[in-house]
Order: C-alpha cells, then sequence, then structure tokens
C-alpha cells in the first residue's frame, strides 16, 4: 500500500489487529527485514511496515535528510490517523523515532535499537570505512550517515513519553552514546543485549520481536506501579 505524504509516496504493509506498532527500518534496507519479528508481534498488534523515502519500494530522492524522513513519518501517523502509537526503529529507524517523538503525540512509546544521534557515535573504523566508500561513490545513503543527525540533549528533553534505548554489547553505536542517549530522557530504560552487534538480533529474526514484547510488558508494569 501507499500513503501520499510530504511529497512523496510512502509504500506500507499492515497486519493484524490492535493498538498499532509501527516498524521502522535502518539505513539501505527496507521493511522486509523485519518479516520473521511480525510473524509474532501481528499477533498482539496492528502492525505498519513502512519503508523509508529512498528506500524499498518508497518514492526514490535526490538527497536524503532525517528531518524530512520523520516528517514523512509523522504525516503518515496523521494521514492515518493512527493514535497510541508503539514505534520501533532500528538504527536509522531509531534516530527517526526520536525525532518524530519530539514532534508528535501520537506516540505513546518508543523502542530504538542501535541509534546514534551525531554521526561521531558511530564507532571510528566504520566512520573510516563509509567516507572512504562515499568518496568513490557518493550515495547518499553514505552522505546521510557521515553528516547527520545532530540530536542535542536539549532535543532528547523534549520527549516525554518512554523510551527503550535498547543495543547490542558488540554494537557499532559507541557504548557511550546509547548512554547518553538514555541518560537524557526523562523516561529511558537501558537495554543492552550481550554478545550480538548491531543487528545480528534483528534483521530477519524472531528475537526482536521477543525483545519488544517484553519491553512494553515492563513499561505497562511501570505504569501500574505509578
Amino acid at each position: 500500500m501507499y500513503a501520499e505524504v510530504n511529497g512523496i509516496r510512502l509504500y506500507y504493509e499492515i497486519s493484524g489487529d490492535g493498538q498499532p506498532l509501527v516498524m521502522v527500518h535502518g539505513n539501505n534496507e527496507d521493511h522486509t527485514i523485519f518479516e520473521e519479528a511480525a510473524s509474532i508481534l501481528n499477533k498482539q498488534y496492528q502492525l505498519y511496515l513502512i519503508d523509508s523515502r529512498d528506500h524499498g519500494q518508497s518514492s526514490k530522492v535526490k538527497t536524503l535528510c532525517y528531518e524530512d524522513m520523520a516528517k514523512d513519518l509523522t504525516d503518515f501517523m496523521e494521514l492515518l490517523d493512527l493514535r497510541d502509537v508503539i514505534y520501533y526503529g532500528f538504527s536509522d529507524g531509531g534516530i527517526l523515532g526520536l525525532l518524530c517523538a519530539m514532534r508528535t503525540d501520537r506516540i505513546a512509546e518508543l523502542l530504538i535499537s542501535g541509534a546514534n544521534i551525531t554521526p561521531e557515535g558511530i564507532i571510528w573504523p566504520l566512520r573510516v570505512w563509509m567516507k572512504l566508500m562515499y568518496f568513490f561513490h557518493r550515495d547518499a545513503k553514505l552522505r546521510l550517515m557521515l553528516k547527520e543527525p545532530h540530536i542535542s540533549s536539549d532535543d532528547l528533553k523534549k520527549i516525554r513519553i518512554p523510551v527503550s534505548v535498547i543495543a547490542g554489547e558488540r554494537d557499532v553505536i559507541a557504548a557511550k552514546e546509547t548512554k547518553a542517549i538514555a541518560d537524557h530522557l526523562l523516561k529511558a530504560h537501558l537495554r543492552i543485549i550481550p554478545k550480538v552487534g548491531h543487528g545480528s538480533y534483528i534483521v530477519h529474526k524472531k528475537e526482536i520481536a521477543d525483545i519488544i514484547l517484553d519491553e512494553i510488558r515492563c513499561w505497562h508494569d511501570w505504569k501500574e506501579a505509578e
């Protein structure tokens, strides 16, 4: 299915019934990375798997910036009148989740995996490799990761909903960056998954579904205890 938002066509798939759960992939990926997790999550939620602009079946563009990509998603939620949304984002999808949560009240709970708030948050060996690849290929997706995002601690404090900040123990996002995100959010739970990398527990894995469900349960228990 397609939604006309922010001047582009955004491709998405829906399955299941219940509270809306939006899932957004990382850089140079598409919604299909969540297919295995979707088979579990759509039994409890109405699942929305989205291709970001210039990814998958969504509109192609010449340049990319996270602000535009986040507006695509907030416009999408408004167009479909989604409320009380649970948002899960991996890598770039997590960055977009932080930006969306600053700009809309349609998200009730945010879960992010392997997200960074500065380009320097990516470990330096990978940044060196990315710069080399960009020198030769001038790829817009590489440029995006090398130049953005720039999310400040004050920006993070604008987010008042519960946020699960998840990362692998061997993630390509520096541990101090992940911790900084959690430290500056008002309601955050930091979860480090042992012995895994950036996406090895997410891409085409059912494990991320169990982690998402567990985080949702934890936040619901916390709300009831308040």
